[in-house]
């Protein structure tokens, strides 16, 4: 399994991502490493295909495939909810699903 997380260093919000992402992954027994990859510029964000950050990708899928169509950009991201609230970072449901996909 091979799982990335994606971030620009602007942005508050990824160590918290990175927190929850690790917690997720110890609950369900998965050992596996958290590639970390810092986008720095505008366009390696339009060559990642990178919607924000933070973006966590598992064996390459986005965890959140609606907000991955989301404008190449360095900029903080906003993941939905499926009842309709905000986050600057996925919800433990999205990893979840993402990891047992």
């Amino acid at each position: 399994m091979r799982i990335e997380l994606l971030y620009w260093e602007g942005c508050p919000s990824y160590p918290e991502a990175k927190e929850l992402l690790e917690e997720v992954l110890r609950e369900r027994g998965i050992e596996a490493p958290i590639e970390m990859r810092e986008v720095r510029t505008q366009e390696e964000a339009v060559a990642l295909r990178f919607p924000g950050s933070p973006t966590i990708r598992i064996d390459g899928r986005d965890v959140d495939p609606i907000g991955a169509e989301s404008t190449p950009a360095l900029t903080c991201r906003i993941y939905r909810s499926s009842d309709g609230r905000v986050s600057p970072i996925p919800t433990r449901t999205q990893l979840e699903e993402a990891l047992a996909r």
